[in-house]
Formats: structure tokens, C-alpha cells, sequence
């Protein structure tokens, strides 16, 4: 009887020694198994009492059963001291300053189109001109036929159209507008000389994309209409348009070149940014990149509108934003500015 007593004594002394010593609450697990398990010390001399006397078998189950609750009791207190101070310790580590300043928000940034959009605008409205709008869903009379593209032209085949299903005496009549020249019959019908606007916008193609073509594109249209203007205003004001836009190095050279609502018509070209006109890849060896399309607006269509075209005369001329951004950046596929890939668009 006295050993088993010691016994118990001794695994007391144990068991509250290493309990105290137990840092985590998994030596805490270890310690219960050890001690409280099924197979621990104390669940040991349980299991022999069966073998005692009786008067033996009460003391010792007495002193073993008083000894369980006392560890299991603190067992308890150890695992809620343990959490507390582990939840402390999340506390301590993560705890918030707020005296600190907080973290950097991520800006936007404008579109590279949008960007340059706003660089050619500017250039222009610098130069007096005026900034208006038109309808994207545009009627066939103002896409073409009073630009002098009626619906057996040959002209037409140079748009390849969207048309939308409508149709009135057997003929299509809207479709996406594949330019913006529309709107230089719209500034005319509600505006008296003189004039002088560039209209933004979008416009739609029917055609396959590659590196230089898009079935969309951004392009601005300018019209100037009045009393005595000439080739020579047109060819100065896209000179310095040129220049503002690529810098004041460059040169500038005029081809002629055709469209049905301009006579003459003409296309501008700058010298080649990377050769400097010597040839190269980039401008086909050609030493000039041709930038944009201009012209004097034909007399039909000042007369059409109700100008007297013995006194007005005016300018049109269309560029598309996508070009101008591809040799601004010297990006060499225009698919990379719609897809969306913000290791691309972060550049700008």
C-alpha cells in the first residue's frame, strides 16, 4: 500500500513539474496523453487497483482519483493560459499603428489612345479649332452619299462597312460610320462660315485585324471653312500640327493622293524618326512614314450645303489616333493597345 501511495506522490510531483514546463499547446497535448491518456501513468494505477485488496484498492483509488481531477483541473488552466497568451501574442505582432500612414492606393492611368487623343486635340484646339461630336450609328446619306459616294461608286470598296439591319426602299440605310467625314456635313448644316472644328470618334470596319489594322479605330476629323482659304493654309496648319505632336525637328512632305469628298486630295508624311530619311524598315526605305489624309473640300459639297462656293472655300483632313500613338511609342502592333495586358499599358 505504501508503494502505490509513493507512487501516485511521485507521479504528482512529475506530472505538475512537466505541466509547467509545457510552452505550447502542443507539449500541452503530450503531457495530457502522457499522464491522462489511455495508456498514461496514472490511467496505469487505475487499471491495478482491480488487482488490491479491498481496503487497499479504496485508499489508492481515493488518492488516484482526487489526483486526476487535480490534473485535469490544471490541465484546463494551463490550455486556457496558453491560448490567452497566444492570442496576446497575434496581438502584440500584428497590431495595427495608426499613426502610421497607410498603404499606397494604385492610380490609374489614362489610356495610351486617350493620351494621345488629348495631345492631338490640344495641338489642334491651339490652333483655333473647335472640338465637336457625331452620332457612331450614322445614316448612309451622311457616311456617303453627301460626301459624293453614292451607292454605285467604286469609292465605296475603300470601307469595308458595318451595316446594321435596317432598310427603307430596298436599301440599307444606317451603319457604324466607318469614318468621321459625316460630321462635316452636320457642322455645315447647322453652322454658318467661318469654321473651324475637329470632331473625335470612333469608327467601324468590316475587316480582318493584323499589326496595323483594328475592325475599330480612334480618328479625328478637321474641317476649316471660309472666305479665301487655300492649299496653303491646309499644308501649314498640318505642318505645324506635325510638328507639335512628333517634334519641332521634323520634316514634313505632301503626296498627292485621292478621296471622293476632297479635290485635290493629298497624304501627309513625316521624315522617318528612326532613320531620319535615310530608309528603313520602319518606313519601307522610303525615308517618309505617311501619317494622315487631307485635301480642299470639293465644291459640291460647300454648294450642298448652302454656301455660295464662288466665295467659301475650305480643308478636311481625317487621322486615325492609333497610327499616330504606334509611331509616337514606337509600338509595332496595334492589337497590343485593345488587349488589355497591363504589362503593356502600364508603360505609358
Amino acid at each position: 500500500m505504501t508503494s502505490e501511495i509513493d507512487t501516485i506522490s511521485a507521479i504528482q510531483q512529475a506530472a505538475l513539474r512537466e505541466l509547467a514546463a509545457a510552452s505550447d499547446l502542443d507539449s500541452l497535448d503530450a503531457w495530457r496523453i502522457a499522464y491522462l491518456g489511455r495508456r498514461g501513468r496514472l490511467t496505469g494505477v487505475l487499471r491495478g487497483l482491480a488487482g488490491m485488496p479491498i481496503e487497499e484498492r479504496r485508499r489508492v483509488g481515493a488518492g488516484a482519483n482526487a489526483l486526476k481531477e487535480r490534473l485535469e483541473a490544471a490541465c484546463d488552466e494551463r490550455r486556457a493560459a496558453l491560448e490567452e497568451a497566444r492570442v496576446t501574442q497575434v496581438i502584440q505582432e500584428e497590431r495595427l499603428d495608426v499613426t502610421l500612414p497607410g498603404p499606397p492606393l494604385p492610380h490609374g492611368r489614362l489610356h495610351p489612345i486617350t493620351q494621345t487623343l488629348r495631345d492631338v486635340l490640344r495641338a489642334f484646339r491651339d490652333m483655333g479649332f473647335q472640338v465637336a461630336e457625331g452620332p457612331e450609328i450614322e445614316w448612309d446619306y451622311y457616311n456617303f452619299e453627301a460626301l459624293r459616294i453614292p451607292a454605285d461608286h467604286p469609292a465605296r470598296d475603300m470601307w469595308d462597312t458595318l451595316w446594321m439591319d435596317f432598310e427603307h426602299d430596298g436599301r440599307r440605310q444606317m451603319l457604324l460610320r466607318t469614318h468621321t467625314s459625316p460630321n462635316q456635313i452636320r457642322v455645315m448644316e447647322h453652322s454658318q462660315p467661318p469654321i473651324r472644328v475637329v470632331v473625335p470618334g470612333k469608327c467601324y470596319r468590316f475587316e480582318a485585324t493584323d499589326p496595323t489594322h483594328e475592325w475599330m479605330m480612334t480618328q479625328v476629323e478637321g474641317l476649316a471653312i471660309d472666305a479665301g482659304i487655300s492649299m496653303a493654309d491646309l499644308k501649314g496648319t498640318l505642318a505645324e500640327f506635325a510638328r507639335r505632336i512628333f517634334g519641332q525637328e521634323r520634316r514634313v512632305a505632301f503626296r498627292c493622293d485621292y478621296f471622293p469628298f476632297v479635290e485635290p486630295g493629298m497624304e501627309l508624311r513625316i521624315d522617318c524618326f528612326i532613320c531620319r530619311g535615310e530608309g528603313c524598315r520602319t518606313c519601307g526605305r522610303s525615308g517618309w512614314i505617311e501619317i494622315l489624309g487631307a485635301g480642299m473640300v470639293h465644291p459640291e459639297i460647300i454648294a450642298n450645303a448652302g454656301y455660295d462656293a464662288e466665295k467659301y472655300t475650305g480643308f478636311a483632313f481625317g487621322l486615325g489616333i492609333e497610327r499616330i500613338a504606334l509611331l509616337r511609342h514606337g509600338v509595332d502592333d496595334i492589337r497590343y493597345f485593345y488587349a488589355n495586358d497591363l504589362r503593356f499599358l502600364r508603360q505609358f
